[in-house]
């Protein structure tokens, strides 16, 4: 048996949910990728997928098994990488995982034209709003946004976005004005649900002042497209980053609501688990996300 391609065939199928799936992108049949798993249980002695016709799942044995095999793989690429040195391009494929918004408005296209610069090169972009352990989920790079990150990871602060509230010149017209920060009070504001602060917006003046002003409003959602999807559509103002809106402010589809004030700037960061060896394909990603990401709209330096 090969150990090797047996260990890989394993941990893709364990990435892509099914052993079809792992079948179609190693260009080969489900019944051998199925042998080829069963082969590497029956050399290790116990059962390392759960199969159902729902989702293919590692057992609790396969869990620790797989930790070990993206290691062992790792060792190999770094090996080969050694050996060839910088005699060609880098090669292989990407996992890398982002937050919805950002990655639909900003990231997916900056990687499609990275992946024409390096056609030797694949990409599997995964898109989510919950914090994914990127060594046990088997992601290379990770682009994210928010506070301080997890000390498990590597991370490098790539940019900030200035946050402000903004809102429709269409709802403005119709509703009362808004000439400070505790006039927010008297509309219903669009908020993101399963925010550290529900209830109060803290903005940063002129001349180093700041309110903290309590806001309300019906309407939660726990999605920043629908957030700025509900801004355009005129249902409040609401406090949103530049990133995510800036093409709408430039159209004057949206406008900023006193502009002097803003929130806390959200920062984003490129992280790779610290624990892995990172091929060179992997490096050269993390180096162009940190040399591109200030430049996207929206961003400034860090």
């Amino acid at each position: 048996m090969d150990t090797l391609n047996a260990m890989a065939t394993f941990v893709r199928a364990v990435d892509l949910g099914s052993l079809s799936a792992a079948a179609r992108e190693l260009r080969t049949t489900q019944p051998t990728v199925s042998k080829a798993v069963a082969a590497l249980e029956r050399h290790v002695g116990v059962r390392l997928l759960e199969r159902s016709t729902a989702r293919l799942a590692p057992t609790d044995e396969g869990r620790v098994f797989l930790d070990h095999a993206r290691r062992v793989l790792d060792l190999q690429a770094e090996a080969l990488d050694q050996v060839r040195g910088h005699a060609r391009a880098p090669t292989g494929q990407l996992r890398i995982n982002a937050p919805l918004a950002i990655g639909q408005l900003r990231l997916n296209a900056w990687l499609l034209d990275f992946l024409k610069m390096h056609t030797a090169v694949s990409a599997e972009l995964i898109l989510n709003d919950r914090f994914v352990d990127l060594a046990e989920e088997g992601m290379d790079v990770a682009l994210r946004l928010g506070g301080a990150p997890p000390p498990h990871v590597v991370a490098r602060e790539v940019g900030r976005s200035r946050r402000g509230v903004v809102a429709s010149p269409a709802y403005l017209a119709s509703a009362p004005r808004i000439r400070r920060p505790a006039d927010l009070s008297r509309h219903e504001v669009l908020r993101f649900a399963w925010a550290a602060s529900l209830d109060t917006l803290v903005l940063d003046g002129p001349r180093g002042t700041r309110e903290t002003v309590p806001v309300a409003g019906r309407y939660r959602v726990n999605s920043s497209m629908a957030i700025r999807e509900g801004l355009l559509l005129g249902a409040g103002p609401g406090l949103a980053p530049d990133w995510l809106v800036q093409d709408l402010l430039d159209s004057g589809a949206l406008v900023r609501v006193l502009p002097a004030w803003h929130a806390e700037p959200q920062r984003a960061w490129v992280m790779y688990p610290s624990l892995r060896y990172r091929p060179a394909r992997s490096r050269m990603l993390v180096d162009a996300l940190c040399d591109s990401v200030p430049s996207w709209p929206g961003f400034r330096a860090a």
